[in-house]
Parts: structure tokens; sequence; C-alpha cells
């Protein structure tokens, strides 16, 4: 069995726990091990050969002996025992937006509920609003949660936040033997793109065997789909499929040209080739006239004998690319050293794991020059929300924190909060206490399956606030779990603009929110963009770069975002706005 189908099983166990009410301790342990056995690096198999599954974070001696069953099997009998007393259906239904392990069972148990299609169409007629705690607009909320995971069920695509780091590691692996020249990732992750079908690896090399065998011999590896002189092919122990080709050096160019993609912007350049005489491929230029190649060691030779600029890999979607490049009109794409500050973090105080001190120091680590602390308002519970006294008491703590860093390097500690929009359209705390805050971030985090028209109209009252300085983000999508809040994004993008408060694109690969489309369309409008990590523990930090890939994406540029602005620009921009 592959980690993938063992991590499975151990998740669909957990499901059936919680369905069954059993503690939520033993549930969680299933669940991580689950989390722990789909991303761990090497298969369980190898593992359990040398005798360590026990030496796995998290993976105890009754875990381990369940992988171990699994392997020597093929199944888990503990699985096999729950699987013939709840429905395959009730568990799937858990994976429907808006259906917990209370209302699957209650489903199942009161009316007889045991298929998504009997769920959707119990629904549809009507047969659910009287259930307890059910009701018109819950079954309303059912019927477009169920369309939201069969058009996801169709996408194997995997989140770029898990697909890129994989990739960069086996890449790193492979420059490291000899004869390895240079490599990089291509395909839609060199694009930024928020999902990756699959990997595309290239390396320059004039002895291709040497790099192919390690490659396909990796621990990460599940099964070898492939195995030529030029190029193999994978698929890891998660079931992301890797290809790697290797090219001679001097083909570098056009090779990588033509596997970062996209199809649609490599057609039209392609079609310029042909204007001028040449075909284009990923081996080379050809000349139709008399059928000889022209060799391009890198991408800027292919787009200057075109006779374009080079066209940065996030641009590269077919929006207008490559008629900005003949006009001179490419945008200078913001960089991650263009960031100076982090608008949106978490601290103990609410859901975070490091105190103020400890999150301000390891953003200074990182280059940055402020920040602001933003735990979430009073009515996120679950995230440990700050109460209007408990809010008043961290200002207290961030002002020390402020006062010690200013005076030994000059750094700065603001303090703020992540404001819930509330199902009513109101904020969390009354505009009085916002009005003490340095920073105000509104952000959606329930009921965003509402109408249209109502949720658009929570977040235009948040941001026409003029205590808000940020709208956090705001379609408050997770990939690939859950889609984003059905907004007027051209109604949203007008009033920021009117208003003068920020939407924001939000680092963490699960959110990456707002994305590309929507950030370039909010720039053209005149809003303000700001680029935070959304940090909830120190290492989240370092997801800053998956925000600025989506900005460029976005063709976003550094002076429209706020957090590349010097301390007295963002000081100047919050005081006009009540701060």
């Amino acid at each position: 069995m592959t980690n993938r189908e063992i991590a499975n099983i151990f998740d669909t166990v957990a499901d059936m726990l919680e369905i069954k009410g059993e503690i939520i301790h033993r549930v969680l342990s299933y669940r991580r091990t689950a989390e722990t056995v789909a991303e761990y690096p090497r298969e369980m198999k190898t593992v359990a050969a040398e005798g360590k599954l026990e030496d796995i974070p998290g993976v105890g001696k009754v875990l381990a002996e369940k992988i171990q069953e699994m392997l020597d099997t093929g199944k888990l009998e503990f699985h096999e025992r729950l699987k013939a007393e709840i429905p395959e259906g009730v568990v799937q239904m858990l994976r429907v937006n808006g259906v917990g392990p209370k209302k699957a069972k209650m489903f199942w148990e009161s009316a007889g509920i045991t298929s998504l299609d009997a769920l959707d169409e119990a629904a549809k007629s009507g047969k659910l609003r009287d259930l307890p705690g059910m009701g018109a607009k819950s079954e309303a909320k059912i019927i477009e949660g169920i369309d939201s995971y069969r058009r996801r069920a169709t996408d194997t695509r995997t989140p770029l936040g898990t697909a890129l780091p994989l990739a960069e590691a086996i890449l790193a692996r492979l420059l490291a033997l000899p004869g390895a020249l240079r490599g990089t990732v291509a395909g839609s992750a060199r694009r930024g793109r928020p999902t990756v079908g699959d990997l595309d690896l290239l390396v320059a090399s004039e002895n291709a065997q040497p790099l192919m065998d390690v490659f396909v011999t990796m621990p990460e590896v599940s099964r070898v789909l492939g195995h030529g002189e030029s190029k193999s092919s994978v698929e890891l122990a998660n079931g992301l499929q890797v290809d790697l080709r290797v090219l001679a050096p001097e083909r570098w160019g056009t090779a990588l040209q033509y596997f970062s993609g996209s199809q649609a912007h490599n057609i039209k350049l392609r079609t310029l080739a042909l204007a001028k005489g040449m075909s284009l491929n990923e081996h080379a230029l050809t000349r139709t006239a008399d059928n000889s190649e022209i060799l391009c060691a890198t991408e800027e030779q292919v787009y200057e004998t075109i006779g374009l600029p080079w066209i940065p890999p996030e641009l590269r979607e077919d929006w207008g690319e490559i008629e900005a490049a003949q006009t001179g009109s490419l945008p200078s794409l913001i960089s991650i050293e263009d960031i100076h500050a982090d608008l949106h973090m978490h601290t103990t105080w609410s859901d975070g794991t490091r105190s103020i001190r400890e999150m301000a120091e390891a953003a200074q680590r990182r280059g940055r020059k402020f920040i602001v602390i933003t735990d979430h308002s009073r009515s996120a519970t679950v995230a440990n929300g700050l109460s209007i006294e408990r809010l008043l008491a961290q200002q207290e703590e961030v002002h020390r924190v402020d006062a010690d860093m200013r005076a030994q390097s000059g750094f700065r500690v603001f303090h703020g909060s992540e404001v819930e929009i509330k199902a009513d359209g109101t904020l969390d705390y009354p505009d009085d206490i916002l009005a003490q805050l340095d920073f105000v971030i509104a952000s959606l985090h329930v009921s965003l399956r509402q109408p249209r028209e109502q949720v658009t109209q929570r977040a235009l009252n948040a941001i026409s606030n003029p205590h808000v300085d940020l709208m956090g983000h705001p379609r408050g999508q997770l990939i690939p779990d859950r889609d984003g809040a059905d907004l007027d994004m051209e109604a949203l993008f007008t009033t920021a603009a009117q208003h003068g408060t920020a939407l924001e694109i939000n680092s963490n690969p699960e959110r990456l929110d707002l994305e590309a489309q929507f950030a370039k369309r909010a720039v053209e409008l005149g809003v303000t963009l700001c680029i935070d990590t959304d940090a909830h523990r120190e290492e989240e930090m370092d997801l800053l770069r998956f925000g600025v890939l989506t900005a460029r994406r976005g063709w976003v540029e550094a002076r429209s975002v706020v957090n590349t602005w010097s301390l007295d620009e963002f000081l100047a921009w919050i005081t006009p706005r009540g701060k």
C-alpha cells in the first residue's frame, strides 16, 4: 500500500469515529497520523522494513501496528468493522461544506439517508428543513455544498503549497549529483498556479543516465511510470506525478520556455515565430527556409529571437502579456525583497503558537521592519477570540514590546485585530474600540454561503467603515476544500478604491486569496493591496513567497502593495483613517 492509501484509511477511520461520537482525542490521533503518513517523504513499507515505524513523529505502538497490518494484508480490520457499521455514503457526507458528524448521523439515523445522491434529493425536495437544527437556509446551504463537493471531486490537482516544496527538495537532490549543471521547476508550479496537476523538473547535463537512475529510485517514489534516456516519470507516495527531463545545456532555453507553459501562451509564441519564418518547439527554434536550428541556452534568447523581451513565467497565461511585451508595457513585478512588513499575524493570545515578542523577533530575523499583531476578535470562540477586556490588555503588552524593540533596533510592533464580519453585517467590536487600534482587518469567516447580495453587502459594510484598514482573505476560500464566497467583486473593488481600504493577498497556500485574476482587476481599479502571511506560527512567515507569486501572476507592482512602503508612508496612510 502507498502512503496515500494508508493515510486515506486513517482519515476515514477518524471520520467514522467522529460520526459515532467517540472522544475527540481518539479522532485526532487518527487524523494526525493520516496527515503525517500522507506527507512523509519515505514509503511506509521502507520504514517498516527497517523496523522504524514507531520512530515516525506521532506514531506510537498501536498505530504502528495498524500500519504494519495494512502493509501485510492490504486492509485494516478495524476499518472493515467500522465500514460494516456505518454506510460509506454517510462518511462521504462529511466532505460537504455545512455537514458535520452530528448532522451526518442525524440524516442517517433520523431520515434514513445513506448516500450523497439521497441527501441531494432530500434537500431539493424540502425533506431536511423540519429536522432538528435545520431550516430552509440550511437546506439550501447543503445543496450548494454538494454541488461544490462534486466539482472538487473531479479535480485531482495538488495545492501549490504541497507540490512546490516537494519539487524543490527533489530538484536539490538531483543538482547535488555530479554532472548536473543547472535545474529548475517548470510547468504550472513555476508559474505559481494555486494548484498543479503534476510536476515538471528540468536539469541540464551532458550525461542524463546517472541522473535518471537516481531519480527513479528515490525513497519518495511509489511507482515508476517511465524510465527513458532523456525523460523519466514517477508517482510519489502522495500520488503526485513528477516528470524529469534532462537536456543538453545548449538547448536549455527552449526546453524551459516550452515546459513552463502555459499552453495558450506557447501557442501565441509559436504563431509569432512562424510569422518570422521559424518554428518553435522544446528542442530549438528552426528556420523554415532551410531547416537549420537556432539553439538557445537561455529563455531570454528564445524571446529575443522572436522579437520580444523576456516575459516572467508568472505572466504566461495569455492574459495580454505578449501584447504588453510588444508595446514595451510589461509590469515591473513585485518581488519578495520589496516586502518590508507583515500586517496580519496571530499569537498565543488567540490561536497562535508564539508570543507577541517571539513573533516580532521572528519577523525581524526575516528582514521585516514592522509588523501588526492581529489576533482574532471575540466571536471567533473556536480561535480563542479576544474579549474587549483581553484586547485592551493585549494592547498594553504590544506597546511594551514595541517600546523595547524600537529602542533597540527601530523595529516597530503595532496593535490591531482581525475583526469578524458577522452574519448580520456588523463588525465584532464597536467603533469606539476599533478607534483605539493601530490597524484593523475585517474578515469573513462565517456564513460564506449567504446569497450574493447579502454576503456582498456585509463585505461592503466593513470596507466602508472608517476604522477598517484592510479586508483579509476577501473571498474566504480554502484550497481545495471550500469555494470562496459569491461576492460581487467589481462592487468590492470599487468600494475599496473609494474608501482607501486595502485588500489582502493571503500568502497561506490554503487561501491565496485574493487570487491572481482578482488582484489584477483590483489594481486596475486603483485598489491598494497587502500581501500578508496570516502566520499562526513562526515557520508560516516563510509562506510569504506564495503570496508574492500570486501577486506576480496578477501583474502587481510593488507600488500597489502597502507593506512595501516605508514606515513613514505606512503611518501617513493609516493616520487619515482615524488612527
